[in-house]
């Protein structure tokens, strides 16, 4: 089993940033597409950024592109999502997420398998 914890949330202003991070264990993220989805009060789950590894091609929601980027440290089996010039509307809880590599878009839950617990990211106007 792969567990996937996330660090990093917390209360900005608009315009600030925040780094957040997600370490697996249980396996190495080795040939897994990530992603980071996320969650707004009152609203549905929706994808913000992904990474594939057979690839390296990342994709990005609209709504973040240009503001955030997703990285990922082998070495450390750990992922990243680099957050910038926050906005108000950003205020989400975060998820990554992580699936061995396939065709599956991964702009869709059922590309990954495994999932972190989330962490709160608050930005304040």
């Amino acid at each position: 089993q792969v567990q996937l914890v996330e660090s990093g949330g917390g209360l900005v202003q608009a315009g600030g940033s925040l780094r957040l991070s997600c370490v697996a264990s249980g396996r190495t993220l080795r040939m897994h597409d990530i992603g980071w989805f996320r969650q707004p009060p009152g609203k549905e789950r929706t994808f913000a950024a992904a990474l594939r590894w057979n690839t390296g091609a990342s994709s990005y929601a609209d709504s973040v592109k240009g503001r955030f980027t997703i990285s990922r440290d082998v070495a450390k089996n750990t992922i990243y999502l680099q957050m910038d010039n926050l906005k108000p509307e950003d205020t989400a809880i975060y998820y990554c997420a992580a699936g061995p590599m396939s065709t599956i878009s991964t702009l869709t839950t059922r590309a990954y398998s495994y999932w972190g617990q989330g962490t709160q990211v608050t930005v304040s106007s």
